[in-house]
């Protein structure tokens, strides 16, 4: 069985259609059916149930692509490998970065690169961490950097914590909640909250501290991965936003914002990481990077 049949028994499992599948590989339809059929006969094993609407895996097939997929990753990563070791080359940088480490460390990052390393292109997509895991898995992105509870603890994942940063609210600074003598997080929920996409561990806290049912609905009124757009509204409404002293540093100074004095809230903290395939090897940049972000938020050693 070699690698390139493997890819098109990967290609039909995701595109449930041969003519969608035969056009991602770039082969005609006919061409495509007779590989699939090869693959079932050397297997012999039905790896695929043709409907009249899709198609689908059968548990074999199932089975198959899940190998098929490990077999192939191996195959590129042994390929990029053997290319970085013949080349010596720094190479180019993708990767993905939640919001708030968007407007904290990796700006500093990326301006060190551009100094350091003026040749290197960089591709970085801001988006909360259940998003950019779906690019990590497809290797679209080397890693990516945000926030690291909902990722699964499976071993398809490697985790690296480089910082727990403290959160808190925000509000502006002639905010109604400011005039009352003792804040409870419960005095929150009319006024809305502005956040990213908060992991579940976090949604179920909030409530837990509101007073809400387990399966109510927390009251984000803005979810929202650009961290200046959040800032804007919450000085211009009395939106309530989630963030730290270190991303609203300059808003504070100014006496544009302030965090909510909130008595009832224990310290709460991000678990900040760089999470990447398990048994990935990164480039020289993307090792690069990691090492320096972990160094910028603070991590041990």
């Amino acid at each position: 069985m070699n690698i390139r049949r493997l890819s098109h028994l990967i290609a039909l499992a995701e595109e449930a259609n041969f003519h969608r599948a035969a056009e991602r590989v770039h082969l005609s339809q006919p061409a495509f059916s007779r590989s699939i059929q090869a693959a079932e006969t050397e297997f012999g094993l039905k790896l695929f149930d043709r409907g009249p609407a899709e198609v689908r895996c059968t548990p074999s097939g199932a089975f198959v692509v899940a190998r098929a997929r490990r077999l192939l990753r191996e195959s590129q990563q042994l390929e990029r490998d053997v290319s970085l070791h013949r080349e010596k080359v720094i190479g180019n940088i993708s990767f993905g970065c939640g919001p708030f480490p968007a407007a904290t460390v990796v700006p500093l990052l990326l301006c060190e690169m551009r100094q350091k390393y003026p040749a290197v292109s960089a591709r970085v997509l801001v988006n909360n961490s259940r998003h950019l895991l779906n690019h990590v898995r497809t290797e679209e992105h080397d890693f990516f950097v945000g926030d690291t509870r909902d990722v699964p603890r499976d071993g398809t994942y490697a985790i690296q914590l480089i910082g727990r940063p403290t959160g808190g609210f925000y509000v502006r600074s002639d905010h109604p909640l400011l005039r009352q003598r003792a804040i409870r997080v419960s005095d929150m929920a009319p006024f809305g909250l502005a956040s990213g996409r908060l992991p579940d561990e976090i949604c179920a806290y909030l409530l837990q501290l509101m007073g809400l049912p387990s399966d109510a609905r927390l009251p984000v009124a803005l979810e929202c991965d650009d961290v200046h757009l959040m800032k804007h509204i919450a000085q211009a409404t009395d939106i309530i936003m989630l963030g730290s002293d270190n991303l609203l540093s300059s808003e504070i100074r100014d006496g544009k914002m302030c965090a909510l004095p909130l008595v009832d809230l224990p310290p709460t903290y991000a678990e900040l990481g760089v999470v990447s395939l398990q048994g990935r090897t990164h480039s020289p940049i993307a090792e690069y990077a990691i090492a320096r972000l972990a160094a910028l938020a603070g991590a041990p050693g």
